[in-house]
């Protein structure tokens, strides 16, 4: 592989600031720059991946990210219907309660007109708890909304946590804010805590062979800056 000048800075700067890395370790960050490589921590497997595209699409290939549920809405219960036969009525606000849709529509008028804010006669410093009685069909019948039928959504809940998103780009944007961690390359194969995905480790085991080590060490010998930093890796292997 090509090592162009921004990434030959870059190294630099990460030998300058990584004086005992040996060639291994290098290696590996030119990898992780050269082909944009981000591995990521799927916390609750503790399993590490290429990447988070990588992580998303194995889970959903899978159905371990999200599933499609249905949900229903309902909507205000009706305070007047067609069986309603005595209304309590509310003078200042309108507000009314059933006989029918109410377990306590007299205590619940009560409650209503002492506390309502658009209620501002008193009496004795008291809110006058005043309101209207009915039980004239015709006076019902203006107070008869029709009540909206429930509607069903199709919904998504997240495979991991259970939590219901309105869409799928919802779940995974809180997957990825919450269940993963991102880590360097480098880390990746010296760490015992996470298993590597299939695929990484294959990824790995494939660029660390002995060959493409020796081009990329051959390829910096080249570059008068990187001289002190190869001697030290070729003087490493022929001590070991």
């Amino acid at each position: 592989m090509q090592i162009s000048d921004n990434l030959k800075e870059e190294l630099l700067s990460f030998l300058k600031k990584n004086k005992k890395a040996d060639v291994i370790t290098t290696y590996l960050f030119f990898l992780e720059k050269k082909l944009k490589i981000n591995p990521v921590i799927f916390l609750r497997e503790k399993k590490i991946y290429r990447g988070k595209e990588e992580l998303i699409k194995s889970l959903e290939e899978a159905g371990k990210l999200w599933r499609e549920t249905e949900i229903k809405i309902q909507f205000q219960k009706e305070s007047v219907n067609e069986q309603t036969t005595k209304v309590y009525i509310c003078p200042f606000t309108g507000k009314v309660f059933g006989n029918n849709t109410h377990p306590n529509p007299q205590d619940a008028i009560y409650d209503w007109v002492s506390t309502c804010p658009e209620n501002t006669e008193r009496l004795d410093g008291l809110r006058v708890k005043r309101f209207f009685v009915s039980e004239d069909s015709e006076v019902i019948k203006n107070y008869i909304v029709k009540r909206r039928e429930p509607v069903t959504k199709t919904v998504y809940s997240s495979a991991v946590t259970g939590k219901l998103f309105n869409s799928k780009s919802a779940v995974i944007d809180d997957f990825t804010q919450n269940q993963i961690k991102s880590i360097p390359l480098v880390e990746v194969p010296s760490q015992n805590r996470f298993q590597m995905d299939d695929a990484l480790l294959a990824f790995i085991q494939e660029k660390l062979q002995e060959d493409a080590i020796s081009a990329f060490v051959e390829n910096l010998s080249e570059v008068p800056e990187f001289a002190s930093f190869v001697s030290g890796w070729l003087e490493e292997e022929a001590a070991s």
